[in-house]
């Protein structure tokens, strides 16, 4: 019962949906603005859960959010260094500071929509 909790959790985390349906989506999408920062609803389009509780809520995502840039780096070194061996570190470095940067929105939303899950 409680891996399927999980399972079902961890599909709504990476769908980016309400903790609670699991249907409605927690960002708004920007089909208009492609670099745009995302947008969260208030509340959930499909039950109306409130997302945002109080004032700072969102301050724990702020971690979750530097474990998922850190898990990068971490797999993106490991890929570089053993994949590539002939690279120095200082390319290396660069190539994961992209790849931090490229996920950063993505890893903005996930966080957010993970802290929503984690404290319901």
């Amino acid at each position: 019962m409680a891996k399927k909790n999980f399972l079902k959790i961890a599909k709504t985390c990476l769908q980016l949906k309400c903790p609670n349906c699991g249907e409605g989506k927690v960002f708004e999408v920007q089909a208009d603005k492609f670099l745009a920062f995302p947008e969260m609803h208030k509340k959930c389009p499909k039950c109306s859960y409130r997302f945002d509780r109080e004032p700072g809520y969102f301050l724990g995502a702020m971690f979750v959010s530097y474990a998922l840039a850190v898990a990068e780096g971490l797999i993106s070194f490991f890929i570089l260094k053993f994949g590539f061996p002939q690279l120095e570190y200082f390319s290396i470095a660069c190539i994961i500071t992209v790849v931090i940067l490229f996920c950063a929105i993505s890893n903005y939303k996930l966080a957010r929509v993970i802290w929503i899950n984690l404290f319901p």
